[in-house]
């Protein structure tokens, strides 16, 4: 996808988004799980309903997908998922996987806003009792980020007084939290990793507000921020939230302020539903209950552990699952072509807090 964005035959997000069509698979149901395409407030969504008897109402899962706001949907790239999907499912929990709009046709807000109205149609009391849903029992969940979308949804909830049922517990799988410091010790270890280098994480981030070349490089450099939104940064200051072994040798300096007019022009970078690291500990501290997977060899490492630390500090209870032995993306190498012991072991780690906390 990078070679032929380069060549200007194609931007490269339509480039990955070409080869992803050729990989959707439709519903297909089992004896255990019946899975179906329908729509919540126009957004695509597919259901996983599972089939065995239950004594009473059944938990359920909102679960938002990666592949940086910009490629996947709910049926695509369905090989890796689906295994995924239906161990959720296994364990007697409704599964909603939605299909949000996406860059870069569709920039911020809109992926937020789509991701909003799926689950606050879901949280409907008729939409629950439809599913047979305990409205007791909801979990807000996504990986990547769709792990953004889904703490930015939780806090958002929070301020809806339209919404009465609350959520339960929200699951967020190496998450995308902030675009303030692009160079986290996180980012700057993994700058070169496979799945997800630093580069191409900024041009995600960039290409989720904008196609202008400008905010990307200033995103790269890590001097996009202006000095009237300082304020912000002791949200995610490193040097703070971090533990002594993930800081290692690395020394915290002062942010490089940058064109107040880039933020006028694409103000999303600086707002919590793009960022959600960036709203005060009184906010966090009303959060649910909180799982959050972060993997060594991951430039987003360090944003799902300053968001644990965050939500700690504020009470909220948290279980922070560290792998040290995994990376971006580790979750869905579960089936062919490639399939991997540490995607295998973290999807069960997932799916037994799930089990036990849901």
């Amino acid at each position: 996808a990078e070679v032929v964005d380069q060549l200007g035959l194609m931007h490269h997000v339509e480039a990955l988004m070409l080869v992803t069509t050729f990989q959707y698979i439709a519903p297909t149901s089992d004896e255990n799980v019946t899975v179906m395409d329908t729509e919540f407030n126009n957004v695509g969504v597919r259901l996983y309903l599972p089939r065995k008897l239950s004594d009473g109402l059944r938990r359920a899962v909102v679960y938002f997908h990666g592949g940086g706001w910009c490629i996947g949907q709910a049926g695509k790239l369905a090989d890796a998922s689906k295994p995924f999907s239906l161990k959720i499912a296994g364990i007697n929990t409704l599964l909603a996987s939605n299909s949000y709009r996406l860059a870069p046709k569709y920039r911020f807000p809109v992926q937020f806003e789509d991701a909003y109205l799926v689950m606050k149609f879901f949280l409907q009391s008729s939409v629950l009792s439809q599913y047979g849903v305990d409205p007791d029992r909801i979990c807000v969940a996504g990986d990547s980020a769709g792990g953004n979308l889904a703490a930015a949804v939780a806090q958002q909830l929070l301020e809806d007084s339209e919404v009465e049922t609350k959520l339960k517990a929200q699951a967020l799988l190496y998450p995308a939290l902030q675009s303030l410091d692009l160079n986290l010790p996180s980012y700057q270890e993994n700058e070169n990793k496979p799945v997800l280098s630093k580069l191409y994480m900024v041009r995600l981030w960039s290409e989720y507000f904008t196609s202008d070349s400008s905010l990307r490089e200033a995103m790269a450099s890590n001097r996009h921020v202006p000095v009237e939104s300082s304020h912000l940064f002791p949200f995610v200051n490193w040097s703070n939230l971090l533990p002594e072994e993930l800081k290692k040798d690395h020394v915290y300096t002062s942010p490089t302020y940058g064109s107040s007019e880039l933020a006028q022009k694409y103000p999303g970078f600086l707002d919590p539903r793009a960022a959600p690291l960036l709203v005060s500990d009184a906010q966090l501290r009303r959060l649910p209950l909180t799982y959050i997977l972060t993997c060594q060899y991951d430039v987003l490492r360090d944003d799902g552990v300053m968001y644990a630390r965050r939500l700690q500090a504020a009470g909220v209870p948290v279980t922070h699952d560290h792998a040290k032995d995994a990376f971006h993306g580790a979750m869905f190498f579960v089936s062919g072509p490639i399939e991997l012991a540490v995607g295998h072991r973290l999807v069960n780690r997932y799916i037994k807090w799930l089990n036990e906390n849901l």
